[in-house]
């Protein structure tokens, strides 16, 4: 897989069935290894080993309903409260990020209603804060520590 612009993880693979596959430690099982997943993986490693976010207050893969469709978030950030605090949308590494994946993860966030949203394709981030009561956001330059953005 790609070299991502995320500090180097050492996964669990296997190939089984012919597929390789990466151990996902949030779900607890092996899962087939994509180029959206292969970013998914480094980037949950990176939030627990760098920045400080217990794994038990990620979840991968959450079902949402939206105007009667089930949708899910690729990573969703639980707070304190063990309210959702931040939405993480993953794309491929060749994935180009635009304005199509912000009106997604925004898609998200009716539901969810969070305060931080990060779209990462692996080798750019971009980290979103809302204030909703000026209705106004901010792209801030890193991706917050935990203990940033657990209040919220």
């Amino acid at each position: 897989m790609q070299a991502l612009n995320l500090p180097k993880t050492d996964l669990k693979l296997i190939t089984k069935d012919g597929k390789q596959q990466v151990f996902d430690i949030l779900r607890r099982k092996y899962v087939v290894l994509t180029p959206e997943e292969w970013v998914r993986q480094q980037f949950v490693h990176y939030l627990i080993l760098h920045k400080g976010y217990p794994a038990e207050c990620i979840g991968n893969e959450v079902s949402i309903t939206l105007n009667g469709t089930r949708k899910r978030c690729d990573s969703v950030i639980y707070g304190c409260n063990a309210q959702p605090t931040m939405i993480l949308e993953y794309k491929s590494p060749q994935v180009e990020i635009t304005q199509r994946v912000f009106e997604q993860i925004s898609r998200y966030n009716i539901k969810l209603r969070v305060k931080w949203l990060i779209v990462s394709n692996g080798i750019q981030h971009y980290c979103c804060c809302i204030d909703y009561e000026h209705g106004t956001y901010q792209f801030i330059e890193d991706i917050p520590a935990y203990d940033e953005i657990r209040e919220a």
